[in-house]
């Protein structure tokens, strides 16, 4: 029987990929543990959706990508061209198209919102939480090691995506968005 546990990481390191390994709390690890944290939260938004609910495949679909970015930032950039996970080269054009079609049909809102609404509104702002903390942390592990820029990119879109998508469920149930205050700052851009 194979078991779960290795017993390598009872001394406060934990391996990446490449071999080397690393304390627990280093910041390529909390980064990916943030990661991974988001992509259980899209997991819990999937469980409250039916399984024929179409956004069933966009999430799918999102937490697929999640994990090869997982396996990128595990990766030191030295040694990332031999990742054989390789990002989608239209990962972010993907996220940005995705949004455009829901604001498309919903409006692009030009508020701060309260987070809440419905259960999967509430869990879909507790993930776009989540994944602004993942972007902070990359942004931070881009200054000791080069973080691919799409990466960086895709998440800051992923977080504006989540937002949309919760947005998005809201007017599905004709639930009233409680808004708090107009994004006056863009509208000098």
């Amino acid at each position: 029987m194979t078991r779960i546990y290795t017993r390598t990481g009872d001394k406060g390191t934990t391996g990446i990929h490449g071999g080397e390994r690393v304390p627990k709390d280093d910041i390529r690890i909390e980064a990916n543990g943030t990661l991974d944290e988001l992509n259980c939260h899209i997991g819990v938004v999937r469980s409250l959706l039916h399984a024929d609910d179409a956004r069933q495949d966009t999430l799918h679909g999102i937490q697929e990508n999640l994990m090869v970015v997982m396996s990128q930032v595990a990766t030191p950039s030295a040694i990332r061209d031999g990742n054989p996970n390789p990002l989608p080269e239209t990962l972010v054009a993907d996220c940005e198209a995705q949004m455009d079609m829901i604001c498309d049909r919903i409006g692009s809102g030009a508020w701060f919102l309260l987070p809440g609404g419905t259960p999967v509104s509430s869990q879909l702002q507790l993930a776009r939480a989540v994944c602004r903390r993942a972007e902070r942390l990359l942004w931070t592990l881009n200054r000791h090691d080069p973080v691919p820029e799409d990466i960086l990119r895709y998440i800051n879109r992923l977080s504006d995506l989540l937002f949309v998508m919760a947005r998005e469920d809201m007017n599905m149930q004709d639930w009233p968005e409680e808004r708090w205050k107009e994004f006056t700052y863009k509208n000098r851009i």
